[in-house]
């Protein structure tokens, strides 16, 4: 008897190729190609371990299907299938198959935490343009360290001029580097994602570059070899990745940006697009920026010169000498009075960018802000989430 399954899939526009779900699962369910990363239905067990390392919630899409997906076709897809519609057959109509897709279908829509969807006035983004058999080549224009020598964190912020390719990233989108060698099974290192720190247009105006924020790892393969690339070296690309994170059009809307650490590079992104193409917006962006201290902070210099009125700037130092630590979440809280009346505009949009660590942190206090309202986050966050105004990527 043909019974409805939940297959669990990967949505290809969302996702960024960046393989914590391979690694997360326990049942090696998740395989890939040079194009997708997918799911195979014979082994999955739906545990759930690789749900929450996707930064981008990609992961998290379930389908209710008579006939599963195969591998094949999953490694084909451009995107998502739609949800079709499911009639029983005489035979089993009358054994309560109508109330088993019912419940199947209820289940797979509230999937895991919902997927995230792009801003309704965000532009088009391109992706999958350029794969591992097939990569863009850049040539590095600069390496310059953001952060003060000696400081805990060793920042960079690479220029990279892609020539003649065409390779249109919009603000907020991820891009793949290939560093060389091989991994301890001999096998070519995988891409490593990295938010795109430039708007659309270059890290100059009509320029054909873009930039990174990338912080150096001490055992990272691909963060060592990007923050010790010299001027003139070849770099190979991938992507771009990312379809959601992206950046609304409409000059009406309000950005509340929450980040720590590297987690700014979009939000470098967001800022330059609207000082070039909206200068005369003001009031419309609010960031919240954490580190352990000033000099550790990438592009406080910089981020300092922005107007107040045009971007209002909070900054929160855990670490710094003689004062209280202080997280983004404390600094929520206390501006709980602005940003209360912000959750229920139709306006704002919420961008979380950084370590995973500071997302709980962050939801914690949005629910008391909410709270404080009399409102309900929960409910105001997955609402935001439907129409494309709430979005996160921690790592």
């Amino acid at each position: 008897m043909n019974q409805p399954i939940k297959q669990h899939l990967i949505d290809p526009e969302i996702c960024i190729r960046c393989h914590a779900c391979v690694e997360a699962c326990p049942k090696d369910a998740i395989t890939f190609n040079d194009d997708n990363v997918v799911v195979d239905v014979a082994v999955c067990d739906h545990g759930l371990s690789c749900i929450g390392p996707c930064p981008t919630g990609a992961i998290d899409n379930w389908l209710v299907v008579m006939q599963p997906y195969t591998l094949e076709e999953q490694l084909g897809w451009t995107e998502l299938p739609t949800q079709q519609e499911l009639t029983p057959d005489a035979d089993n109509a009358d054994q309560g198959m109508d109330d088993t897709i019912a419940a199947l279908l209820a289940e797979a829509h509230k999937g895991a935490g919902g997927a995230a969807k792009a801003p309704a006035t965000a532009a088009k983004p391109a992706v999958n343009l350029f794969s591992n058999s097939s990569p863009a080549i850049a040539t590095v224009q600069g390496n310059y360290r953001l952060t003060a020598e000696g400081s805990d964190a060793d920042v960079r912020h690479i220029i990279l001029d892609v020539g003649t390719v065409s390779l249109p990233i919009l603000e907020g989108q991820t891009i793949g580097i290939l560093a060389p060698g091989e991994d301890d099974k001999g096998r070519p290192h995988g891409p490593r994602l990295y938010s795109v720190s430039s708007p659309r247009d270059g890290e100059r105006p009509k320029t054909n570059n873009l930039s990174l924020t990338v912080k150096r790892e001490e055992h990272g393969v691909c963060s060592n070899y990007v923050c010790d690339l010299k001027r003139g070296d070849k770099v190979r690309l991938t992507g771009p990745f990312g379809s959601t994170f992206l950046l609304p059009e409409d000059p009406k809307t309000r950005l509340l940006m929450i980040c720590t650490g590297t987690g700014s590079a979009p939000f470098r992104g967001f800022t330059m697009r609207r000082q070039r193409e909206m200068p005369e917006v003001s009031g419309s962006m609010k960031l919240f920026f954490g580190a352990r201290m000033p000099d550790s902070l990438p592009y406080f210099g910089p981020l300092k010169k922005v107007p107040e009125e045009f971007m209002e700037k909070h900054f929160a130092f855990s670490r710094q000498k003689d004062t209280p630590k202080t997280y983004v979440q404390d600094l929520l809280r206390s501006d709980a009075s602005a940003i209360a009346p912000m959750l229920t505009s139709p306006d704002t949009y919420i961008y979380l960018c950084g370590l995973k660590a500071m997302e709980s942190g962050v939801e914690s206090a949005l629910e008391d802000i909410a709270r404080g309202a009399g409102l309900d986050w929960k409910e105001i966050r997955d609402q935001m989430r439907e129409d494309g105004r709430y979005h996160v990527e921690t790592y």
